[in-house]
């Protein structure tokens, strides 16, 4: 007989404290206390053949019972996280609405301070409203368990208005401290001649930067009585001792040096052509898939109990790919930049998955590895721009197609996977499919789908070809 998990506690707690020689020996329940006579003891440990033994009429009674409370206790809990996230959203937005604003407030201030139409002390006015209105935001409401995720958008909304207060602060003491020390010089109408101002000036040259060096601040704060010791100079760089001596230019570093030279062979080893662009441009797109979304911190998403299913894995795979072959075509003519396009699907938290999933990465509890895929993503492509940038077009191509050549040489878009489909369909014939989704009905439909566009397959017809291995590439 089966107990699951959930009734163990409750059934713990119904065992005798003192347990009977006849409880131990099998010969009373030590549930109910009654002989078992021509009913079958059930084993409740420490092993099948000893400990204490309960009766199948009184487990199935206990198994009920916590199944029951089990089931109100979900019922109760879902309830409060109703309840909890209707009173949560309007406090989210409330909240995110006020840091939004001040966020506002403090990038007009900053414009103002960097422009000449308000005056000094209307900017100084402006700065102490603006810092009076930061200071009178409310700490961060906490979110209820059911939407954790929400913590990092507001986090994230509260580093802006921060990075925004600072800019904000350093317009304000720029415009003032300028300000004052103009005020402070007197007038020089003898250098309007070599201004070229005009015949109305006051004589009055205002200044808007001045740079000191970098050792006069310690000059200065020595008058004052504060005496710190100078930091030691910075030797000049190799680049410019290199410009100063007149030796020539510094050497250009690639990198990936003797790419162009070296991969073809190890290409051709994998039956992938390097000078056929078409095939070159699909192992490419195969391996950017494979290093900026496969591996890495999707396999924790995956492992997760609420993670995609191997089905969604594989049909997002092969979405993706198509995402990856446009955006490295389009980045031979318009530019490494056009990647960003693979970049912003292959990380989108709300974008539900290829073959009619529902299934988005922010539905993820693990909300950590949600945002590593997209750190992970951006890593990885912004490596290849630079490839791009520095080596050219092929080079980035090559690159990832030796990844793809050792991470997924069977893979949709590479030149073995017609192979792989083969053998698959091989497999599937003689199988029992009486339990299969109605797409598998007609196989030939089946071999088309898997060697055009598996992801049309749905996945649910992808789920239960990888159950019995058939996607094992």
């Amino acid at each position: 007989m089966h107990i699951p998990e959930y009734a163990h506690a409750l059934i713990r707690s119904a065992l005798p404290s003192v347990p009977t020689s006849r409880h131990v020996g099998a010969v009373d329940c030590c549930l109910c206390d009654r002989p078992f006579e021509d009913r079958l003891p059930v084993a409740l440990g420490p092993t099948p053949e000893s400990g204490l033994f309960g009766c199948r009429p009184c487990l199935h009674r206990l198994v009920t019972r916590a199944r029951r409370a089990r089931d109100a206790a979900l019922v109760r809990d879902a309830e409060q996280a109703l309840t909890e996230a209707a009173d949560w959203r309007p406090a989210r937005e409330r909240h995110l609405a006020r840091l939004d604003r001040v966020r506002q407030a403090a990038e007009a201030v900053a414009e103002l301070a960097d422009g000449d139409r308000t005056e000094p002390l209307q900017v100084a006015w402006l700065l102490v409203s603006l810092e009076s209105a930061y200071t009178w935001i409310p700490d961060a409401p906490e979110p209820p368990a059911a939407a954790a995720d929400d913590a990092t958008e507001l986090k994230e909304e509260r580093f802006r208005l921060d990075l925004a207060m600072i800019t904000a602060r350093e317009a304000v003491a720029d415009r003032l401290t300028y300000h004052l020390i103009n005020e402070a010089q007197p007038a020089e109408p003898e250098m309007c001649e070599e201004f070229e101002c005009p015949e109305d000036c006051s004589g009055r040259h205002d200044t808007t930067h001045i740079d000191c060096g970098p050792d006069e601040v310690f000059e200065d704060l020595l008058r004052h009585g504060v005496r710190l010791e100078r930091p030691e100079p910075e030797p000049p760089s190799p680049r410019l001792t290199a410009l100063l001596e007149g030796t020539g230019t510094e050497e250009k570093r690639t990198p990936l040096p003797g790419i162009e030279e070296g991969a073809p062979a190890v290409l051709a080893h994998f039956g992938i052509d390097a000078d056929d662009t078409d095939v070159l441009v699909s192992a490419a797109a195969v391996g950017l898939v494979a290093d900026a979304w496969r591996e890495g911190p999707l396999d924790g998403i995956h492992a997760a109990d609420d993670g995609p299913s191997d089905g969604e894995i594989f049909a997002q795979g092969v979405d993706l790919y198509r995402w990856a072959r446009a955006a490295l075509l389009a980045a031979r003519d318009d530019g490494p930049e056009e990647l960003l396009a693979f970049v912003a699907i292959a990380s989108d938290p709300d974008l539900p998955w290829a073959g009619g999933s529902p299934f988005t990465l922010r539905a993820v509890s693990a909300s950590a590895s949600v945002a590593e895929v997209g750190r992970h993503v951006d890593d990885r492509v912004w490596f290849t721009t630079e490839v791009i940038r520095e080596q050219g077009w092929r080079a980035a191509l090559l690159h990832r197609a030796l990844s793809a050549a050792s991470r997924a040489p069977h893979q949709f878009g590479m030149p073995g996977w017609p192979d792989t489909v083969r053998t698959a369909m091989e497999r599937l014939a003689p199988l029992d499919r009486s339990d299969a989704p109605e797409a598998l009905t007609d196989l030939a439909a089946v071999e088309a789908a898997l060697l055009e566009a598996p992801d049309r397959l749905g996945v649910a017809t992808l789920d239960w070809l990888a159950a019995r291995g058939l996607l094992d590439q």
